[in-house]
């Protein structure tokens, strides 16, 4: 073990199998090899939030909340860490601060160590709560910066905003590149000054959508990166993260030996391996996608463009709803494509493609954020392309959840009669049809893992 081990964070249980398998991976298949995932040494397992909250009441047929708990008693030694959507929680709205301090608080008393907090527009009054919440729970907050390339993200820009989360408490840093287009020597740079500027760990969390992301390590760790995101190679690739086993293999005669062992890598892997022809259609292939250096769209949201335009019998008008992607982003003053703006700029994109009217029909979604409802975009929108938007509406300038009214007391009456658990309010409040949904499989057939 060298003087400045890499901790590596296993992404299996949460975005690989979100990025490769269509978040369908239950809970029955993570069990046979937790024990063994704990004795490895990971620094982290990230193995909630995201998209596995919806998906596992949607698509599966689980308690979301008791995952967390069976994981626990079968990995006890391994810190747990979660993706936390800012004021948005999981979901694709901003929820009132009543719900997001209930739901951090039961998410650390259920057992999450570790809470990844980041706001798609990098707005740091959207994070500022769930960092403060996180602190008074007990939990580690890591404050992610979302990284993406326009005119006004530039370094100087991730600095202040590192330094500023920094100043709100954070324990720790991510660099959130969710579309995997951080190259290697960006990378360094990046790194290099904010450690040398911040005192704090930094964790680095890339894709391999372009195929660079295990290179963009190397350079991060070279530079003073503590942490990299990887997972079992059975799940790597592609949209997903670089292969633990080959950052292990990389770094085992350098200065940054993360003491892992191969071998029980492989073992565990091999379980995946297995695993994955069971899930069908949903298992994707690692391919690379140079498209995203192109048009900085994450792989999720290529396959989402697809889907939408796929259902209207538009499927020939990709390139150019590709194309229109990267027009429509500047004029919304260049929000990074992370969940929910990728939807939201997506939709707008094939909505101006399929109308052949430029913002002739408008979405919701962007309209509630021409008017501020998601927070501050990261360059002022042009007046022009307000007016086309929302019209004469006022833009809000406070910070969104403030406007919202309080729900935890009012969800509570609403499914009184479902409730097993407090939790269950929350997963109501999040996302009502699939939880509804849930809890009527839950009274007929009992709760699965």
């Amino acid at each position: 073990m060298s003087d400045k081990p890499v901790g590596i964070t296993d992404t299996t249980y949460r975005d690989a199998h979100q990025s490769r398998m269509a978040t369908r991976m239950t809970t029955a298949d993570m069990i046979p090899v937790s024990r063994e995932m704990n004795e490895i040494g990971f620094w982290a397992l990230e193995m909630w939030g995201g998209a596995t909250f919806d998906s596992a009441m949607r698509f599966i047929k689980e308690d979301p909340w008791t995952r967390i708990r069976v994981l626990r008693e079968n990995i006890p030694d391994t810190n747990f860490m979660m993706l936390l959507r800012g004021q948005n929680i999981l979901g694709y709205q901003h929820y009132p601060d009543d719900v997001l301090n209930a739901f951090v608080q039961a998410t650390v008393r259920n057992g999450v160590d570790i809470i990844r907090i980041f706001d798609a527009l990098n707005d740091i009054r959207n994070m500022e709560p769930a960092i403060k919440v996180t602190k008074e729970a007990g939990g580690h907050a890591q404050a992610a910066v979302v990284y993406t390339i326009s005119p006004v993200h530039d370094i100087p820009h991730y600095v202040e905003t590192a330094l500023a989360l920094r100043d709100l408490g954070a324990d720790s840093l991510c660099i959130k590149d969710m579309a995997g287009i951080l190259t290697p020597y960006r990378g360094y740079e990046l790194v290099k000054e904010l450690k040398k500027q911040i005192d704090l760990p930094i964790d680095v969390h890339s894709h391999m959508t372009s195929g660079m992301a295990a290179m963009t390590y190397l350079k991060c760790i070279e530079a003073g990166a503590d942490v990299v995101d990887c997972c079992l190679s059975a799940l790597s690739g592609g949209t997903s993260q670089p292969a633990a086993e080959t950052m292990v293999g990389v770094l085992e005669e350098t200065d940054f030996n993360t003491g892992l062992d191969l071998e029980k890598l492989a073992e565990v892997n091999k379980h995946f391996a297995d695993i994955v022809g069971n899930y069908g259609d949903y298992y994707t292939d690692a391919a690379v996608d140079p498209r995203v250096l192109i048009y900085q769209i994450p792989g999720g949201m290529l396959s989402n463009l697809r889907s939408q335009l796929k259902a209207q019998g538009m499927l020939d008008k990709y390139e150019e709803v590709l194309e229109e992607v990267p027009r429509v982003r500047a004029e919304m003053g260049y929000p990074p494509l992370v969940t929910p703006m990728s939807q939201i700029v997506g939709t707008q994109a094939v909505l101006n493609v399929a109308t052949g009217t430029r913002y002739g029909v408008k979405s919701r979604e962007i309209r509630d954020y021409v008017r501020g409802m998601y927070g501050r975009p990261p360059t002022p929108i042009d007046d022009e392309i307000i007016k086309k938007v929302i019209g004469d509406e006022e833009v809000l300038t406070v910070r969104p959840a403030e406007l919202l009214e309080p729900m935890m007391e009012s969800a509570e009456a609403e499914i009184q009669q479902y409730i097993q658990q407090p939790e269950d309010i929350l997963s109501y409040i999040l996302f009502p049809q699939p939880a509804l949904e849930y809890f009527k499989h839950r009274e007929e057939h009992g709760i699965r893992v």
